[in-house]
């Protein structure tokens, strides 16, 4: 007799070692996925030509309405005939948006706090910058053109030449309003509804309350029906 307990015991226990594994898969789900990707530099500085290759990390962190992105580098692109001092020179970029958004995200570095010795990879270090994005959907994060500021000017212009793949994608969901893809292009260029500004059916608390009302409403008449009809008939 004992071994019924035993065997319901043992499937209860089964049953909430999956529920845990499957709250763990769906808590572990990443909503970004990051890798870095080498990035082959073609740079134009005011010594000449330069290129070099670097591995670039771009990584996301929810803040507020939007995101955080850190854009990092591991290698100098490029360096300097003379000692730069320290807070002369400030990095910036631009990522480039693919997937569910469009356009660029402006990104910059702070200036060195020591100076750079000539003829040495300048470290370009963490870029900074926001995203705030206008729909949920898969977002994707590219590097882009790099601009090395240095003594008062653009000093190295550097440009990506081997159409590197994006090195974060990010996943966007939860906005109040946000489809989770563009609308659909019928080829014209226009919206759906073909700029007639016509309006969905609404489905508000307020078309409820009408509903419900019109509902009783019915519901009334139709008993006030059925009482004349039971007096018509009783009066024969």
């Amino acid at each position: 007799m004992s071994k019924v307990p035993n065997r319901r015991r043992t499937a209860a226990g089964l049953t909430a070692a999956v529920a845990v594994a499957g709250a763990a898969v769906l808590v572990g789900a990443p909503a970004a996925q990051a890798t870095v990707v080498d990035v082959n530099y073609a740079c134009v500085t005011k010594i000449g030509p330069k290129s070099a290759v670097s591995p670039v990390d771009i990584k996301a962190v929810k803040s507020g309405s939007g995101y955080t992105i850190t854009m990092s580098f591991e290698k100098g692109v490029s360096d300097s005939p003379i000692e730069l001092p320290k807070g002369v020179m400030t990095p910036r970029a631009e990522l480039v948006l693919g997937g569910a958004a469009e356009g660029t995200v402006k990104v910059k570095g702070t200036p060195n706090t020591v100076a750079i010795p000539p003829d040495t990879p300048i470290s370009i270090g963490t870029l900074t910058g926001t995203f705030t994005p206008k729909k949920n959907g898969k977002v994707t994060f590219t590097a882009g053109k790099l601009i090395v500021h240095a003594l008062g000017m653009d000093a190295a212009e550097c440009t990506p030449k081997n159409n590197p793949k994006p090195s974060l994608e990010l996943d966007v969901t939860g906005l109040a309003g946000g489809g989770d893809a563009p609308p659909a292009d019928d080829g014209n260029g226009e919206d759906d509804d073909n700029g007639s500004g016509t309006e969905l059916p609404k489905t508000g608390p307020l078309d409820s309350a009408m509903a419900l009302g019109t509902l009783g409403g019915t519901v009334l008449l139709t008993g006030a029906a059925g009482v004349l009809w039971l007096t018509r008939r009783t009066a024969r």
